[in-house]
């Protein structure tokens, strides 16, 4: 037998004794479940944004097991079972993937998506475009995956510069506010025309404004606690730093730390 699937039909064995013979898992529901996986999700990003294939080995294989474990839960509803998933996701990517499965020619993956979209319209007749996005992203993740969406059926700017030019607009229109009033619902209405204007910016340029924002997040926690080390250095706690000092110390952390 093909080794991969010796490896998942162990797992699905394993699933089967664990279900019935463990006190934990014998109770455990799809929504129980669901907050756990959404955990392991995280906890999978975390590892790509670190380059940790080790980590995300190890991440794919609770989120595998997470999967295993809600077809048989499905399966003891006698609502779906793990060979109906797996034929599910197959027929989808077989009718998705005319290119490949069929007649249909693409010249690049631009023109892949923008298929991809239309199939999905075509055969879900009166699903939204943006009905595929789910409601509990992060926000900004989800501004990201709406231009996507939109611009796969054809609803974008012609090019990555005009993309920026409404950037500049949406910047132009938060500073104006910001000047002629202190309408706090006005200037966060502005702010975020802004944040979701850079979000569609980033699909011009190719690149996922969340994952970006991430690796930023992780480059100034390392900087700061650099900051922190040093005030512990001089035997203080960072708030009795001045500013000057602060800025010094961010500066040879910039140094020091560059990713």
């Amino acid at each position: 037998m093909d080794e991969r699937l010796e490896a998942f039909k162990r797992l699905l064995d394993i699933m089967d004794k664990v279900r019935e013979g463990c006190p934990w898992d014998s109770t455990q529901t799809i929504e129980s479940l669901r907050h756990l996986t959404i955990e392991e999700t995280y906890e999978l990003s975390e590892a790509i944004l670190a380059e940790d294939l080790n980590e995300v080995k190890k991440e794919l294989g609770d989120l595998m097991l997470h999967l295993v474990f809600y077809a048989k839960i499905g399966s003891e509803k006698g609502a779906f079972d793990i060979t109906d998933v797996l034929n599910g996701i197959c027929d989808k990517m077989v009718v998705r993937h005319p290119h490949i499965f069929g007649d249909e020619k693409v010249e690049n993956a631009e023109q892949v998506e923008q298929n991809w979209e239309k199939i999905k319209l075509e055969r879900e007749h009166n699903r939204s475009v943006l009905g595929g996005v789910p409601q509990g992203l992060p926000s900004l993740l989800k501004a990201y995956r709406m231009h996507q969406k939109t611009a796969g059926v054809g609803f974008k700017w012609p090019s990555a510069e005009e993309a920026w030019n409404k950037v500049e607009e949406e910047k132009k229109e938060l500073f104006d506010e910001l000047r002629k009033s202190d309408n706090q619902d006005n200037i966060e209405a502005e702010y975020g025309d802004l944040l979701f204007a850079l979000a569609a910016y980033g699909v011009y340029i190719g690149v996922n404004p969340d994952d970006a924002l991430e690796k930023t997040n992780k480059k100034f926690k390392s900087r700061f606690g650099h900051v922190e080390q040093r005030a512990r250095e001089m035997g203080k706690g960072v708030q009795h730093l001045t500013l000057e000092e602060m800025i010094g110390f961010w500066k040879e952390a910039k140094e020091k730390i560059k990713d």
